[in-house]
């Protein structure tokens, strides 16, 4: 089942997602209605709290970034069938030098900026079996996995930007906030009147 994405400014996507158990209710269905949610939007992640739910689950598939002719080719399969479940995720370390990527969000629609983030991870999760494990990725799977973890943790891409960057967006947020956007995907907006 397709959810209604929620847009910046809702307080859910400012709260740090609290860790669930194997038997959390509906698990399987909130991560089946999460991958379709995402497919639906043409993303490549979703977190809970962008679904209205402040928990620590998110979900990626970077197979879209696989068709990218700016990538190697090995970077590129890589990319191709990257699919896997985080529940109650915690980077361990992040390493390496500091690189930019043009990055946007399915809760912030027409925004993209340039964020700065290390190329390495360190992560412990679990997957849908709840058995954990300890994972180093790197590069564009890095990146996605590090956007998502922040959403689990009540951060925003748009916290990492400066601020004259984000005086710029600020019509834009606010037009967000209220609901005056239009995406191809459902949306759920904390500031539209009739909610």
């Amino acid at each position: 089942m397709i959810l209604p994405i929620i847009g910046y400014g809702d307080p859910v996507l400012r709260k740090v997602g609290a860790e669930i158990t194997p038997d959390y209710p509906n698990l399987k269905e909130i991560i089946a209605n999460m991958y379709d949610t995402m497919y639906n939007a043409y993303g490549v992640g979703l977190a809970a709290p962008q679904v209205g739910m402040p928990i620590r689950l998110f979900v990626i598939d970077t197979t879209p970034f696989s068709d990218d002719e700016d990538l190697s080719e090995a970077d590129q399969k890589k990319m191709n069938g990257f699919k896997r479940t985080f529940i109650n995720a915690t980077i361990l370390k992040e390493e390496g030098e500091e690189w930019s990527f043009n990055e946007g969000c399915l809760s912030i629609p027409d925004v993209r900026e340039d964020v700065y983030r290390n190329p390495v991870v360190t992560i412990e999760y679990c997957e849908e079996d709840f058995v954990m494990k300890t994972e180093v990725f790197d590069g564009l799977i890095a990146r996605v996995i590090q956007h998502e973890y922040d959403h689990i943790e009540g951060i925003l891409f748009t916290d990492k930007i400066s601020s004259l960057k984000k005086r710029l967006i600020q019509k834009k947020l606010k037009n967000i906030t209220e609901g005056k956007t239009f995406q191809e995907y459902r949306m759920k907006f904390f500031g539209k009147k009739g909610r």
